[in-house]
């Protein structure tokens, strides 16, 4: 931490202080992915590799209920847009999904299984579409409305797909991210890509500060994407955050990107050298005169180890904060949108880092005023941190 800023550095020591509460319910092996309730404030469920649906009141100590919703590790879970009385799991390539009004014995009402291969992460939509990306590369879009194979997106990833979300305030665009280093923006009505990144090329490895003393040198796969909502801080941005394999975290500002596409069409000709020249070159800021990222890393106080998962923050002023977690068994809370700011030298600001003891497999957010981290990491137990 010896180059963050001094108020970062304090707010990093202070906060190896906080202990956690420790939520019990499932009953082996790791907790894998947690969604916060946005219609119950407080109400949060998680999911594991014992193959469980757990539901927590954080208002209370016990898990309130537990399905035994499959016999395989379930990878992912959502809320289904509008009712959060139904949740979509993911569990080897099928897709089931619960009414959590019928209780512990509730059996799938639901099963989807246009997946190949193994699913990592699924995402739902506005419209009710229904998003799974697997180890093929490929991401499978469901119509849950009609029951139906929607479209299938291909040829993007030379990998696996590791991570999907829709992008609210354009219902028929997805963005997806994997272990090729890629990240694609699609019209998946169409099923074309409106444009893509890649993180592994030459000109974005030449142009980020992944070659500093201490960050570590994974590939910069693409583990997880965050996207806004839409009229955060005032409007002001709509922006997707990547955490990536090589300990750094990219915000990027979507609707800059997606800019060019819509007047051009999907058809984008040397993409990843055009986001390259764009690119800050690591220090949490973004250049104005030259586009709309900041690239948040080691030398800022950020993580040492590949980036895990990535949320902003639904208290207080929602997405004013990022959230990171990582396999070097921290989550930090960075004040992100200073990167953006036209201020000379004005940069991300490290507002927390927390000692969570294992590797973080995925965090979230819940909408209250206490009791408002969920972090779900190597262990059968899902811990809960207050901020501020």
């Amino acid at each position: 931490m010896s180059e963050t800023e001094p108020g970062a550095a304090a707010a990093a020591k202070a906060s190896t202080e906080r202990k956690p509460r420790r939520l019990r319910g499932h009953k082996k092996g790791a907790v894998t992915c947690c969604v916060a309730s946005s219609a119950r404030p407080g109400v949060v469920a998680s999911s594991g590799e014992d193959g469980c649906l757990c539901w927590f009141d954080l208002r209370t100590k016990d898990v309130i209920l537990t399905i035994e919703a499959t016999n395989k590790p379930i990878s992912s879970i959502c809320f289904k847009a509008g009712n959060e009385d139904f949740v979509y799991a993911s569990a080897g390539n099928e897709i089931l999904s619960f009414d959590v009004r019928m209780g512990s014995q509730s059996k799938p009402l639901e099963t989807y299984n246009y997946n190949r291969d193994e699913i990592n992460q699924i995402a739902v939509s506005s419209k009710g579409f229904l998003a799974a990306a697997d180890d093929s590369g490929d991401v499978k879009i469901v119509n849950t409305t009609q029951k139906c194979l929607y479209k299938r997106l291909r040829e993007a990833h030379t990998s696996i797909c590791s991570t999907v979300q829709f992008i609210p305030w354009r219902p028929w665009t997805v963005i997806t991210g994997g272990l090729d280093s890629k990240l694609a923006v699609w019209d998946f009505s169409k099923g074309r890509t409106l444009f893509s990144i890649d993180y592994g090329s030459p000109e974005l490895q030449n142009g980020s500060s992944s070659g500093s003393a201490g960050q570590c040198f994974n590939p910069a796969f693409v583990h997880s994407i965050a996207v806004s909502e839409e009229g955060i801080l005032g409007g002001l941005y709509k922006v997707c955050a990547v955490a990536r394999g090589d300990g750094a975290v990219d915000v990027i500002d979507l609707e800059y990107e997606l800019g060019p596409a819509k007047s051009k069409g999907p058809s984008r000709a040397g993409a990843s050298t055009m986001s390259s020249k764009r690119t800050d070159l690591g220090n949490g800021s973004s250049n104005q005169s030259q586009g709309k990222r900041i690239h948040i890393d080691y030398t800022m106080g950020g993580h040492t180890a590949a980036v895990s998962c990535v949320a902003f923050s639904a208290f207080g002023e929602k997405g004013k904060f990022l959230l990171s977690g990582g396999n070097d068994a921290s989550v930090k809370l960075w004040d992100w949108s200073k990167g953006f700011s036209s201020e000379t030298n004005s940069t991300s600001e490290l507002v927390l880092d927390i000692d969570v003891k294992k590797k973080v497999n995925w965090l979230c957010t819940a909408p209250t005023d206490s009791d408002n981290l969920i972090v779900c990491d190597t262990s059968k137990v899902v811990k809960v941190y207050n901020f501020p």
